[in-house]
């Protein structure tokens, strides 16, 4: 077993995720600013194939603008490195109070268009094929502030022009939007994976428009974020994912993958793996204020790590005979078997005695299949 990252892993970083600086609501920064050159050279050292990032990240002042870049695509060069994904940071400055794409204010609505629109060139021009849109101020906290029929409206007009964008100026780019309940809003437009697959079927390019689900975000819901990209999947809307670790519904707390939820984390890994996902395994996490520079690479390493530890316990799990025979006393198998067979029709259906006393006393042999998958994850198997 090895559990050595390599580029064949696909795992990927934002630059925002190494880079940040511990600051919280509570308090200011702990650690000093990454410089985006150094994070390439130390997330290929530890095996990571890409980097993403948000323009603010790459970017911060104009002033520096082509020289940053020439220093970034030096520095993917000498690495191997790829760009695999992009996103716009609508969020952080304060003319985003009431978000970008949605805010009641037009002017702040044509601003965020453009911001994004000259990154979507700096993303096509770095190889990026993902472009992520979180909306993490498009919401409210109170009713009557935001209309919210127009608001989704105004959405997918963004979209639809974003997507007739990329189209005209032949860009391969996919765009994945990025559901959150709340924080920093009160509560937030397209707050679920089943929000934002609704919303996509609306737009005049819907192929062009997918998912970027995130852990934490679907975690702090409640929500199984193992079962919501299944779901994503099956519409083949998967197009990006976002990893992390969460203890179930709080704040958003952006663990390295495998903290938090671990049991989640082993489903969230058997779906991915089984369920025909070839794209980046992208960590959006934050290192903890408590760690210092050498602590946010122990964190980066540790993320990849977990992945790995859990992809090797997911495949003996699924290559374990006792496995087999209690998916097979569970009758999982059977959920793939069309409930009226190929030619019957409801009236044959309808003509047959059920005993659904008898039905109901099979006992589904559940447990025992989650306890092998428990002492899987427990390292007793």
């Amino acid at each position: 077993m090895s559990l050595t990252p390599t580029q064949d892993d696909r795992f990927s970083f934002g630059l925002w995720t190494v880079g940040w600086q511990g600051v919280d609501v509570f308090g200011g920064p702990v650690r000093p600013r990454l410089d985006p050159v150094e994070a390439v050279h130390r997330l290929a050292e530890l095996g990571a194939a890409a980097v993403t990032f948000h323009d603010d990240d790459l970017v911060p002042d104009e002033a520096t603008r082509q020289s940053e870049l020439d220093r970034f695509t030096k520095a993917l060069a000498e690495t191997g490195l790829g760009v695999e994904m992009a996103t716009t940071n609508l969020f952080s400055h304060a003319v985003f109070k009431d978000g970008g794409l949605t805010a009641n204010d037009r002017a702040v609505r044509r601003y965020a268009l453009t911001k994004v629109l000259r990154n979507l060139d700096l993303a096509a021009e770095l190889g990026a094929t993902t472009y992520v849109l979180w909306g993490g101020r498009e919401g409210a906290e109170s009713g009557g502030s935001k209309d919210v029929h127009a608001a989704l409206d105004r959405y997918k007009e963004s979209m639809d022009l974003l997507c007739g964008y990329v189209r005209e100026r032949g860009y391969d780019l996919r765009f994945a939007l990025e559901p959150k309940p709340n924080e920093p809003r009160g509560d937030i437009l397209l707050p679920t994976i089943g929000h934002a697959l609704a919303f996509i079927d609306t737009l005049d390019e819907p192929e062009r428009v997918g998912l970027n689900p995130e852990v934490g975000h679907e975690e702090m819901a409640g929500l199984n974020f193992a079962q919501g990209i299944a779901q994503a999947l099956w519409h083949g809307k998967l197009f990006h994912v976002d990893l992390n670790g969460q203890h179930g519904p709080r704040f958003d707390q952006d663990l390295r993958f495998g903290a938090g939820n671990l049991r989640g984390a082993f489903w969230t890994v058997d779906a991915l793996e089984r369920g025909g996902y070839d794209g980046y395994l992208h960590f959006d996490y934050k290192p903890p204020r408590t760690e210092d520079v050498d602590g946010v690479w122990e964190t980066a390493r540790a993320c990849m790590r977990n992945y790995l530890i859990l992809r090797e316990k997911v495949r003996a799990f699924r290559a374990d005979p006792e496995v087999a025979e209690a998916l097979d006393a569970a009758r999982v198998g059977e959920l793939a078997v069309p409930t009226l067979a190929e030619g019957e029709t409801l009236a044959d259906l309808r003509a047959q005695t059920h005993d659904p006393e008898a039905l109901a006393a099979r006992g589904l042999h559940f447990e025992r299949l989650d306890q092998l998958a428990m002492e899987h994850l427990l390292g007793v198997r």
